[in-house]
């Protein structure tokens, strides 16, 4: 036993052994307690509450639902909800952030200060205030369907929600929707020549128009060939509501404008940071080789600053998802509130609710971690 302590690897692996010891026992012991306590209480074990009825409805579903419909199907309309809100408020705050923490740069006196009074706001008041805000102050306070906001005839804005145009497919959609495809990765394509090109002989091409006409035409040509296949469903004042269109409601709305507006603020401060890191001589370097202030910006300072920019994005992102939980006090069905809420007070299964609650949003965020490790080591590896 004294040779072990001598030797500092052995010991160093003794004391590891011990830990793990005694981690594992405490596992052991903490396990058999709660099953003990929970068989006593006559709580479930299993996750035979699976496929029972679940007995509520869900006024917001992207799948079929309905009171008859199993725990498990509530399960999986929760998390759909979580998925829709944390992709789209991902979608709208970053670019968001990215415009504001380019505007804090900005030699317009006026523009730098409102953006600077934007940040401000948003990183020193809490998120579940702003949501409450959204929710009780400005959207429930709207006037009702008869009275509702209208942008042309097309998208209507009462306190039932926001209704915007729902698409209708009809024979030759598909066909569209192939021609889109087709747009897009002629644009990816255009855009790697236009990359070649430039390291070869400097040429500038133009990228963003052609890339967007690369992705319009054939999908607009496609539609006119197929006899417009695509129309859509507008919203009419039916009795005391709107029907028609696709309605999202304030509860969403609310959740999602706050989430996005919220974590723009702070991105914004990322993106000027690692802006400001990338060395002047960069700029300096790209004006007087004639490059237009925005151009140099997007083509030289932007993709050096990515660097140090992606790392504290991806904590961002995965603030987004798990602050998205919040929803429950707007009254969103989220995962949290159909899930680990409603669920969970029916079944009483507590610990089988939890851990797959938490195994979810640990999943999410595992995927969000490793795509944007992959990015931001792609990005470093461009630079050296």
């Amino acid at each position: 036993m004294g040779g072990i302590f001598r030797d500092a690897r052995a010991r160093s692996v003794f004391y590891q052994a011990v830990l793990f010891a005694l981690l594992a026992a405490l596992a052991v012991f903490a396990w058999r307690n709660v099953v003990a306590n929970m068989t006593a209480r006559g709580i479930p074990m299993g996750f035979g509450f699976w496929n029972q009825t679940a007995g509520f409805d869900i006024n917001q579903s992207l799948i079929s639902y309905s009171a008859v419909s199993t725990y498990g199907r509530a399960f999986w309309v929760g998390l759909i909800n979580t998925l829709l809100v944390a992709v789209l408020s991902i979608a709208l705050a970053t670019p968001l952030g990215f415009l504001v923490g380019v505007a804090r740069l900005s030699p317009n006196y006026l523009l730098s200060r409102l953006a600077l009074v934007y940040v401000e706001l948003m990183r020193n008041t809490p998120l579940l205030l702003q949501l409450l805000f959204w929710y009780n102050a400005v959207l429930k306070t709207l006037p009702g369907p008869r009275q509702s906001l209208s942008l042309s005839g097309v998208a209507f804005l009462n306190n039932r929600g926001l209704y915007l145009p729902r698409p209708v497919y009809g024979d030759g959609a598909a066909g569209v929707g192939l021609a889109l495809l087709v747009g897009i990765a002629a644009a990816v394509a255009y855009g790697l020549y236009a990359r070649r090109l430039q390291a070869r002989t400097g040429r500038i091409s133009p990228l963003a128009a052609m890339a967007l006409l690369a992705v319009l035409a054939p999908p607009i040509v496609a539609y006119f060939a197929f006899g417009r296949p695509i129309s859509f469903s507008y919203a009419e004042l039916r009795g005391f509501n709107l029907r028609g269109g696709v309605q999202l409601y304030p509860e969403f709305v609310a959740l999602v404008f706050g989430l996005s507006t919220y974590t723009a603020g702070f991105i914004a401060e990322i993106v000027r940071a690692g802006v400001a890191s990338v060395p002047r001589g960069q700029s300096e370097a790209a004006a007087a080789l004639g490059l237009p202030r925005g151009r140099a910006l997007r083509l030289v300072v932007v993709p050096q600053a990515l660097r140090l920019i992606i790392p504290p994005l991806t904590s961002q992102w995965l603030n987004i998802v798990k602050n998205s939980s919040l929803a429950v006090f707007v009254g969103y069905p989220d995962l949290v509130l159909v899930f680990a809420g409603t669920v969970l007070n029916q079944t009483q299964a507590a610990m089988q609710v939890m851990a797959v609650t938490m195994g979810v949003y640990l999943a999410i965020s595992l995927a969000i971690s490793l795509a944007l490790n992959a990015f931001n080591a792609r990005v470093a590896f461009k630079e050296r």
